[in-house]
């Protein structure tokens, strides 16, 4: 059903490799609830409107009258469109409020969704990974950073009158190599990208790319090589996790230095007093 006549609020997760999408009502707490999570392949789809078709389909009831989606993608000043660079779908608010019989459709950045739910998320939902225990600052600049498809940064700034968010794009800051190893992966990369962003190192298919190069392979070959692998990224980051693939467990160890080193920078660059990943 796709009438646009439902409770509750659409919500959408889009990003490079996934579409996600659920029903969010309100609890009696006042605080978000989520229904059942649908997650479809962004590849098996030609376009936001096909994916949303089939999760429509499925959904058994109508969909709600209004939608917030979060979009692996820049989305400036409330634009009603998004291009997202890591799959080439095109999302255009209006569009899908016509086709789906919606009253409205708005569109954010996805780290900027996740930087709001942050503000509005209890103490004990967050993991401490290191660095004092004191929590999040009453106020300051936390970093928001996460790495999937792509890597994808924001800012929450908190303070007496609440948190304001900021959306950014810094996962295409340029990648710093800070040894040996990592600059043979930066010449590697360069050899096929024009330009090499952090997120071309620290995201999902970057696991591939280190191992290619640890594993011998060296300039076009190692990133060419890395690229054919990354259908299979969630069976080699399996293997790593699970130390079954020594060399992905070596290139997860590379990895997570390599995290660290651009994690540690965009928090000078932000001046950021704590951060979430």
């Amino acid at each position: 059903m796709t009438g646009g006549a439902g409770d509750g609020l659409l919500v959408g997760d889009i990003g490079g490799t996934h579409a996600r999408f659920a029903v969010a009502t309100r609890g009696a707490d006042g605080r978000p609830a989520l229904g059942a999570v649908a997650r479809l392949a962004v590849a098996g789809h030609d376009g936001l409107e096909a994916a949303l078709a089939a999760y429509a389909a499925g959904l058994g009831r109508a969909l709600p009258a209004r939608a917030v989606l979060g979009v692996a993608a820049p989305v400036a000043g409330g634009a009603a469109q998004a291009v997202l660079p890591n799959s080439g779908w095109v999302v255009e608010a209006e569009v899908l409020a016509r086709r789906f019989g919606l009253a409205g459709v708005t569109l954010l950045n996805d780290f900027a969704a996740v930087a709001h739910a942050l503000e509005a998320a209890a103490p004990v939902e967050l993991v401490h990974v290191a660095g004092p225990r004191s929590g999040l600052p009453e106020a300051g600049v936390v970093s928001v950073i996460g790495p999937g498809t792509g890597l994808g940064t924001a800012i929450l700034l908190r303070g007496a009158g609440g948190g304001q968010v900021v959306a950014t794009e810094g996962g295409h800051i340029g990648f710093a190599p800070v040894d040996g190893f990592e600059e043979a992966l930066w010449r590697a990369l360069g050899t096929r990208f024009e330009r090499v962003s952090a997120e071309r190192v620290v995201a999902g298919p970057g696991l591939a790319r280190i191992r290619a190069l640890l594993g011998g392979e060296a300039g076009a070959a190692a990133a060419e090589g890395a690229d054919a692998a990354e259908g299979a990224d969630a069976a080699l980051w399996d293997a790593a996790l699970a130390g079954a693939d020594p060399l992905a467990a070596a290139a997860l160890d590379r990895w997570l230095g390599a995290l660290g080193s651009v994690v540690g920078d965009l928090a000078l660059a932000q001046g950021a007093c704590a951060v979430v990943l």
